[in-house]
């Protein structure tokens, strides 16, 4: 890779991307061989959002490069209740750790945190925008399960808010992917979105019937229907429920599917998938860890030397 942060997919070419999950595979293989190579290292967590998965892979993924983290806390309990700033907090949490993960409900907050520090930030989530580390570990696990070329990619639920499909539509253009989207027509990909993929040479159709191409599916990607981005609460409750899988689904669906799920998941996964062979979303969580010390290890280097 050749940048001080990770902001969005739209950064990473197909060699960054190979470069990270070529490394996590490694990582994955034997952890021990870095469990010393960050230990002069700390890594700021602050989340304005919360989380569980991202939050604890990242803690976990420093932990085991040999380095510890720093945490902000909740934002009822730091400055920011005071009315702090986005830009004056990361300046001075620059001065506490070497790197900064940063989610924030705001699109564009971790491009704008950017501009004020000189250590690498990684966007964990910015609102509906962006969240390109959790794009790396969802390539790294259809990687392993279906491969990255030659691909039909179905990705479903809430298109329009979910950040994860922005992040993961946008890597998948770099390689030989066919993506079909299914939502409900008011949880369509915003044209921004749609608008890039293009530019990008994406080959993408659009279905609000999962029936529809579930059959051609290599990865069926679910999303959970996002209560907490929607402005209006009747505009969620209009949505909510559909677009749900079981098994029964599922027998329609080829033999070696894989089914991904960024989670938390509601209901739109019935726990009775949870048992087939076409589940991955747990495994999915658990690449984190890899795919984030392969990520923290390059970002906390330059040229295989420490910043």
């Amino acid at each position: 890779m050749r940048h001080d942060h990770l902001l969005s997919a739209g950064q990473l070419t197909r060699g960054d991307i190979e470069a990270v999950l070529d490394r996590a595979a490694e990582l994955a293989a034997d952890p021990a061989s870095v469990a010393e190579r960050h230990a002069d290292r700390l890594l700021a967590l602050c989340f304005f959002e919360p989380s569980t998965r991202t939050k604890m892979s990242f803690d976990a993924a420093m932990k085991r490069l040999g380095g510890d983290t720093v945490d902000m806390g909740t934002v009822e309990s730091s400055s920011v209740k005071k009315g702090e700033s986005l830009a004056d907090t990361v300046r001075v949490i620059e001065g506490y750790a070497d790197g900064i993960v940063l989610r924030h409900p705001s699109e564009g907050a971790a491009k704008l945190a950017a501009e004020f520090v000189d250590v690498p930030i990684v966007n964990a989530g910015d609102g509906a925008g962006q969240h390109p580390s959790q794009t790396l570990l969802d390539l790294y696990t259809m990687r392993e399960n279906a491969g990255l070329d030659d691909l039909t990619v179905g990705i479903m639920g809430d298109l329009k808010y979910g950040r994860t499909v922005h992040s993961l539509a946008e890597a998948l253009t770099n390689f030989d992917a066919r993506m079909h989207f299914v939502s409900p027509e008011s949880l369509k990909l915003p044209r921004g979105v749609q608008f890039d993929l293009h530019e990008g040479g994406a080959k993408l159709r659009e279905h609000t019937d999962l029936g529809d191409v579930l059959p051609e599916l290599d990865v069926l990607y679910v999303t959970r229907i996002q209560r907490e981005r929607f402005p209006d609460e009747n505009e969620y409750q209009t949505v909510a429920g559909q677009y749900q899988i079981d098994a029964e689904t599922l027998e329609a669906a080829p033999d070696d599917l894989t089914v991904m799920h960024p989670l938390p998941r509601v209901d739109e996964i019935a726990p009775d998938v949870d048992a087939t062979e076409h589940a991955r979303y747990f495994q999915q969580a658990h690449n984190g860890i890899p795919v984030r010390m392969a990520l923290l290890d390059e970002l906390l280097s330059v040229e295989g030397g420490d910043r």
